[in-house]
């Protein structure tokens, strides 16, 4: 599995393609709290990603194991919890893609607080095409 090209599946079996959705969208999201709080200057920890998504230590713990055996972290006790390049590199695809949404929905006079709840959902699901949509929209529109 290539985690930096992550598509949309069109398996004709609906509900594996669902879960297999759910499993992108979630990893999505922990790279991209992982490197969120390391932007804040801190070593995350399984109890910085309890707080962010209000889940278990266990729960925590097994979502990063599945990231680990996809290449997306690294865990030791010395270094803690860190991105591997793959990783990194979704993280940051994700941050662009979660601002991009963002940005957008706050133009079209969403509020803040709105737009950013919205955005965490949505920027999971728009294509390429469509953000590449966005970002032409954006640029003419500034």
């Amino acid at each position: 599995m290539n985690p930096t090209n992550f598509k949309k599946s069109s398996d004709p079996k609906p509900h594996e393609s669902v879960r297999k959705d759910h499993a992108r969208e979630l990893a999505e999201d922990y790279v991209e709290a992982i490197r969120q709080i390391k932007l804040q200057s801190k070593s995350p920890r399984v109890t910085d990603l309890q707080s962010v998504f209000s889940v278990s230590h266990v729960t925590v713990i097994r979502t990063l194991r599945r990231l680990e055996k996809q290449g997306l972290v690294s865990r030791s006790r010395k270094d803690g919890i860190c991105l591997t390049e793959s990783g990194a590199k979704l993280a940051r695809q994700s941050a662009e893609r979660h601002q991009l949404v963002l940005t957008f929905l706050k133009k079209l006079g969403v509020s803040e607080a709105q737009a950013q709840i919205d955005a965490e959902g949505l920027e999971h699901h728009f294509s390429e095409e469509s953000l590449a949509a966005l970002r032409n929209f954006l640029e003419k529109n500034s």
